[in-house]
């Protein structure tokens, strides 16, 4: 498969299931679009800026047609989606397939072969549309699960290119990775980069241990030997934030003032508990509640003096497993208040719904201890950007083992969420801690944080890429 050289091309490519972008149809076919915030856009915004770039990438709405255009510095190219494609790459293979596989089977992954005839069907025209945007010799950046097969379709077609991957989501185990009926397909696919990169070694380890298993290509560490003299690196890349970026935001007189102000509109309580999460079955909400309604019960917390608020931001709502998600975290929320509420007090503030950057700011500011509880996550950058928000080195981080971020915020007070026992001790440690001791975990959180921010990983990464042999 060949594809044609263009002849204005662009030296670096990023190719992503969504453009940086968010798109508005109106009535009238007005196409409009706005920026999307997010850690890959902040990421790569001074790469695609001093290369002046181009971003390969859905443009979140169905059938849309839309030329390419320019924003700033980089040129973004939507490629076209049809509806039925959507609901069978998207919603289906990367979404009811990959998504819970790859996230240790919390929940069922479903293998329909219709999914996957649509996932590959859309990863071609991924791959089409990065091998028309490159100029020869350039460099392309692949990004997560829904686009696996891009580097080896992009590699058929431009065997001139260096490519490099980025799953942004764990990578499972073989006993896991081995129940999906296209595993092959998969490795195949991800060997077509010069470089494949994780969040944690333990990801690393576990692809190179399925590429062994799955393949008669020799591995050497890091590298996995091709025919043909070609070798592909898989490493580990933990990303991160705009942590400076965060940490200013947190500091505004603005957001100190919200932070303030969210105290008094929870009733000055002596202890404010913060859950942020996407409505996900990886994050562990469940077993949070469960934990907090036992300690309420306990009389370890006293219901009076203590609010937890859950932000649960909506997530993949056509999807049956989120249905009932929601619907539970919502009887376990009704539950806890029902049993511990008083007039003017609810010891669960619920909030379905998403919030601006600001207002995050002032929620981390505002709360004594952050709960991350997943049960299952690449690296989970709401540690990090509650981290990033205390300058005042006051607060709490109990964290969930089972993160990426684990591997590197080893001061905060580390869980196994599926241990509720565990889980309540550390939730009562966390609120319980010496000022003194706070001080000192927080002081050594933010110094990881602020050192390794998303600068450094996106930097870290390109300079490997180039590394690679050509």
């Amino acid at each position: 498969m060949t594809t044609r050289m263009p002849d204005n091309g662009h030296e670096f490519v990023l190719v992503a299931n969504r453009l940086p972008v968010d798109v508005t149809v109106a009535d009238d076919g007005v196409v409009s679009w706005t920026r999307a915030p997010g850690g890959l856009v902040t990421a790569m915004q001074p790469v695609m800026a001093a290369t002046r770039g181009a971003w390969v990438g859905w443009s979140g709405a169905p059938d849309l047609d839309a030329v390419p255009f320019t924003d700033g510095d980089v040129e973004l190219v939507p490629v076209r989606l049809a509806a039925a494609d959507i609901a069978g790459y998207y919603e289906g293979f990367s979404n009811d397939t990959l998504w819970p596989l790859y996230h240790d089977v919390i929940a069922a992954p479903r293998f329909h072969r219709p999914w996957w005839d649509d996932y590959r069907r859309a990863n071609a025209v991924f791959a089409r549309a990065a091998a028309e945007q490159v100029t020869p010799g350039g460099t392309v950046w692949v990004h997560d699960y829904q686009l696996q097969l891009v580097p080896a379709m992009l590699r058929e077609m431009r065997p001139d290119l260096r490519i490099g991957f980025f799953l942004h989501i764990p990578f499972p185990p073989l006993e896991i990775f081995d129940q999906l009926p296209w595993r092959r397909q998969v490795i195949e696919g991800l060997l077509g980069a010069d470089l494949v990169g994780f969040q944690r070694a333990g990801d690393t380890a576990n692809f190179l241990r399925v590429v062994r298993r799955l393949t008669d290509l020799e591995t050497r560490g890091p590298l996995v030997l091709q025919r043909g003299g070609r070798t592909v690196r898989a490493q580990a890349f933990p990303i991160s934030i705009d942590a400076r970026g965060f940490d200013g935001l947190a500091r505004t007189p603005a957001v100190q003032r919200r932070a303030r102000a969210l105290r008094e509109e929870l009733g000055d309580p002596k202890v404010m508990l913060l859950g942020v999460d996407r409505l996900d079955y990886t994050k562990g909400i469940r077993h949070r509640l469960k934990a907090y309604g036992e300690l309420l019960a306990e009389g370890r917390l006293a219901p009076e003096d203590t609010v937890l608020v859950q932000v649960a931001s909506p997530s993949r709502e056509k999807v049956g497993a989120y249905q009932q998600l929601r619907d539970d975290v919502e009887v376990l929320v009704s539950r806890i208040n029902g049993d511990f509420a008083t007039v003017g007090h609810s010891p669960v503030q619920y909030l379905h719904q998403s919030f601006p950057m600001e207002e995050m700011a002032a929620l981390y500011l505002a709360a004594d201890v952050l709960l991350v509880t997943a049960l299952r996550d690449g690296m989970n950058l709401v540690a990090k950007e509650y981290v990033a928000a205390r300058s005042d080195e006051r607060g709490a981080l109990v964290l969930s083992e089972f993160t990426g971020a684990a591997d590197e915020l080893t001061a905060a007070l580390l869980i196994n969420p599926h241990d509720i026992d565990g889980t309540k001790d550390a939730i009562v440690a966390a609120v319980t801690l010496e000022p003194r001791e706070a001080r000192r975990r927080m002081r050594k959180l933010r110094r990881r944080v602020l050192n390794h921010d998303v600068a450094a990983w996106s930097s870290s990464f390109l300079t490997a890429l180039r590394s690679t042999d050509a």
